[in-house]
């Protein structure tokens, strides 16, 4: 029974990881993604609350909407945690900063539906500008999975921001 706890144990140490990207730049896109993270766990919640909330004439083609992005966004989540861990680091694991993830008090609070739109399309906007500069770096890098897996993440960003602004186009 010791021998197993000890090999349970967790330990830290350096790896030297050989996939044929330098560790600075392993470093660099392991915060930068981990930023992308973040924003993503604020915005499935922001999403899940305004699918709770929405009243109103556009009720339910927003509230069916944003149920079909918040559990993407949430997928997207791990897929985003599991590259942070193969490219050498650890997901972020400071809750203290789960804070964050949350809208701030009052900002989703008694919102009118074309507002609740407006404001989701600014946060999609948002993380598409932060995706495609890390997607350009791991580019340059040569870091096709990053790059790839960013891609997939722009398309489903690009496609909700079409949506979005389809529901309350006058």
């Amino acid at each position: 029974m010791a021998k197993t706890a000890e090999v349970l144990k967790p330990r830290a140490r350096v790896e030297k990881i050989g996939i044929g990207l330098e560790d600075g730049y392993r470093q660099e896109a392991a915060q930068e993604l981990s930023a992308i993270l973040a924003a993503t766990y604020a915005l499935t919640i922001k999403t899940q609350v305004y699918h709770w909330n929405v009243v109103g004439p556009l009720f339910k083609p927003i509230h069916e909407l944003t149920e079909e992005h918040y559990n993407t966004l949430f997928a997207a989540i791990d897929i985003i945690a599991e590259r942070i861990r193969a490219l050498g680091h650890l997901a972020p694991v400071n809750f203290d900063k789960t804070a964050s993830f949350a809208p701030k008090r009052g900002d989703t609070e008694h919102r009118a539906a074309v507002d609740m739109v407006e404001d989701l399309i600014a946060d999609h906007e948002a993380a598409v500008r932060q995706m495609r500069e890390t997607a350009e770096k791991a580019d340059e890098a040569g870091d096709v999975v990053t790059a790839d897996m960013l891609t997939d993440r722009l398309t489903f960003h690009e496609k909700a921001l079409w949506m979005l602004r389809a529901i309350v186009a006058v």
